[in-house]
Parts: C-alpha cells; structure tokens; sequence
C-alpha cells in the first residue's frame, strides 16, 4: 500500500490530475479524443502554475529569508513547508491507509447524499493523514486515528458544498467546488467574519475590490501597479540594491501577471468536463447537483488573492514576531500565502479589505495552531524516518494551522465521546448546509 501510495504520489500534480480528470470526463460519457484534450489542458494549466510557484521560490525566498533575519526572529520552531508537510503525512500509518479509506468514504456520503461533491484532488487527502496521524500520536489507536481523518475528509466536503455556488461564480465555471484539506477548513471562520462585517455600518454597503480603486483612483488598481508598489515594498524591507530591487520587482508584477493566466488554462480544461457532468446527471439523476471537488489552487487567478496574499508576508513576519505563544519561524510556506487566504477571496466576493483583515485573524490562528502542533509533527517526521532525530530542531508548517485538524483532535481525546459529538456537530453542519448554502 505504501509504495503504490509513493508511486501516486512521484507523479506529481500536473501529471496525477490530468489522469484523474481524464478518468471522470470518460465516466461523463465525454468522448475520448475530447477527454485527452481536457485533463491534458488542465495539467498543462498546473505546469503553468508550477513554473510561477518557481519563480515565487527563486525571487520572494531570498528575500523573505533577508527580512527574517532583519527582523531578528528568535523562534525554535521552523516551517518546512506544504511539501515536506504532504510527505511526512503520507509517511505514517494513517497515511498509508488514507486514500482508499478517504475514497471508499467520498462514495459512501454521494451515495446516502450527504453531500454533492466528489473529491478528485486525491493529493492533498495528505492533510486528512496529518489529522489522522496527530489522533493516533494522541490516542495510541489507529481506528481513532483513521476516524479523526475521515471527519476531515467528511467536514471539508460540507464546507465544499457550502461555498460550491460562489466558488463557480469567483472562477467562471459551474459544477466545481472546493474541498482542500486546508481551503475548506477557512470557511467557517470567514464565513463568521463575512456576517460580522455585514453589520459594521461602513463595510456593510461597500465592496472594495480592484475594480472600486480603479474607478476611484485609476490605474493604481490595476494588477501591474500593485505588483510594482509590492516589488519596491519588499526590496525596500529586504535591504536590496538597485539591480536586485529591480529584478524582484519584476517578479513580483509578473507572478500578478502569471497566475491569473494559468488559472484560465485549468479553466478552459475544466469546462468540457463540467458540461459534460451537469447532461450525464440531468441523464441519469434527473438533474440532481453533483460537483467535481479541487484543490484551492483553482481560486488563485482572482487579484484579491494574489494582492492580499503578497501584503500578507511581511505582517506575517511582524504578527510571528509578537505574537504570544508562537514558537513557529515563518519560512517555506511564507511565500504561498495566496493559498492560505484564498477562500477569504471567495467568502467576501473579492472585497479587499475584508479579505485582508480575516486573513491576517486567520494567519494569527495559523501561528497558534501550527505552534500547539509542533510536536507532533515533528514526532510524525522522527517516526517517518524522514532524516529528523529526537534530538533536532522541532518543525512544523503553517498548513498544519488547520482549524478542522484542532477541533477534530480536541474531541478526539475523548474517545467514543468525541466520536459521537463529532458526529452530531457534522450532522448539525449538513442540515445548515441544505438550509443556508452561500449563492449570490
């Protein structure tokens, strides 16, 4: 099991989910020359995505790193980062059972109509592993450890059909949704935060977005302005010279630039497949609602996002620094703060201002979360064999900041208790669910 798992896993997202798309476009009775043409399209997107988080790597780390080390971070935790996270995952026990429990499970919740979604993004079930994995560090029991994984899975999944309407809207395509481990998890938050700003006199009536500054001070909204205003920001911060100043600045506008592109090559992979879903459950179903599950990673090509998340960094690196009870260094996962506070984005229908405050309460949970995790993870790592000992520095990432990894946890502790309040809390989420799902 291990090794298939390891073998799913070399190939890679922009390899792995073109065949998983291929596989659902051919159940949807796309024809096949058609269903080659939309999953290689959409892996063809996530290349394109990959090459940008390339350049996030080779232009914003050195420069996130400068401002670490100017801002003299003393914090004994470290950030390794979603990749390193993902491996250490699917390295335990848990993670080498996660994704045909996972699967088996999404099948299970379609069939009894549970929920509308199925989960193709079949990669990121790695975040379920690190919940499951902490439960079993916890309890000593792997069934719990297994169980707190598929409340995961199961709670991410109500969360997709929640924000399933509004996802389609934000991207411009229908029967998708959003079910990522960490995205899904955001939802609850925002959406509390949404309803509080709707009552504070001055948001209630107004949506700051990139279009609004545009109107209201021209070109200043535009994306291209943003990323050169962020690009002096940071070289101003990160103590740069001209040539380096210049050469970042041009990054930063063209990672503004990038994603939104790319995120129109997914799109133009994905819309056969939704066309070709929504007549085969009009066919078959009598046109009930299923939605096509993906990585977060679709939402980035909204400004909002990529604006927000670039501003994030340097609070971030302020909010670590004074935050109490932090023990976590931001490092590699610093720099993808878009994915972090994407579902913010989606919640507030691209508001700036209120996507920049419930990202940063958000990144403040993150800190705590990913700090109150730290040993764990790094006991997953050690037992994992992934090259740590008892006696290294501990790790941790920011995509263990998972509020649905703490609350499942916490109940967890209490065994059958926990199982049985986990249980009433997903029912009582269904329920609000099918009364109130966010539409526009």
């Amino acid at each position: 099991m291990q090794g298939f798992i390891n073998y799913i896993l070399s190939l890679g997202g922009m390899v792995f989910v073109p065949i998983v798309l291929i596989l659902v476009a051919l159940l949807f009775r796309l024809s096949f020359l058609k269903s080659i043409k939309a999953g290689v399209t959409a892996g063809v997107g996530f290349l394109g995505m990959n090459l940008v988080v390339g350049v996030v790597v080779q232009y914003l780390n050195p420069a996130v790193d400068i401002m670490v080390k100017r801002f003299g971070l003393n914090l004994n935790v470290i950030d390794v980062g979603s990749g390193t996270a993902s491996g250490v995952g699917y390295a335990t026990a848990v993670g080498a059972l996660v994704i045909p429990v996972i699967f088996v499970l999404n099948i299970v919740l379609l069939f009894l109509r549970v929920t509308k979604t199925m989960n193709i993004d079949i990669y990121n079930y790695w975040h379920y592993s690190i919940t499951g994995s902490i439960v079993y560090l916890m309890t000593g029991s792997l069934i719990f450890g297994l169980a707190g994984a598929m409340f995961h899975a199961a709670f991410c999944l109500i969360s997709a059909d929640f924000t399933a309407k509004r996802v389609q809207n934000i991207i411009g395509i229908d029967g998708i949704s959003i079910c990522q481990g960490y995205g899904a998890s955001t939802v609850p938050l925002f959406y509390l935060l949404e309803c509080l700003y709707n009552k504070i006199p001055f948001m209630k009536n107004k949506k700051i977005d990139s279009q609004f500054i545009q109107k209201k001070f021209g070109m200043i909204g535009d994306p291209v302005i943003i990323g050169i205003a962020l690009g002096i920001l940071f070289s101003l911060l990160a103590g740069y010279g001209l040539r380096d100043a210049l050469t970042l600045i041009i990054a930063v506008v063209g990672i503004m630039i990038l994603f939104p592109r790319m995120i129109k090559i997914i799109v133009e992979g994905l819309l056969p497949i939704s066309e070709a879903a929504k007549k085969f459950f009009n066919k078959h179903f009598q046109g009930k609602e299923f939605y096509i599950g993906m990585d977060s990673a679709v939402t980035l090509g909204h400004p909002t996002t990529i604006s927000v998340g670039i501003i994030l960094i340097p609070i971030m690196i302020l909010i670590a620094a004074i935050l109490p009870g932090n023990t976590v260094l931001p490092l590699a996962d610093l720099p993808f703060e878009p994915f972090f506070i994407c579902m913010a984005t989606v919640i507030h229908k691209g508001d700036m201002l209120r996507t920049l405050i419930s990202s940063v309460i958000n990144m403040v949970i993150v800190l705590l979360i990913a700090s109150y995790f730290a040993p764990y993870f790094t006991q997953m790592a050690v037992d994992g064999q992934l090259g740590l000992t008892q006696g290294d520095a501990k790790i941790s990432a920011l995509a263990v900041g998972n509020v649905f990894d703490w609350v499942i946890t916490q109940f967890m502790r209490f065994g059958i208790i926990g199982i049985v309040c986990l249980l009433a809390l997903a029912a009582g989420a269904v329920y609000y669910n099918r009364k109130k799902a966010l539409a526009d």
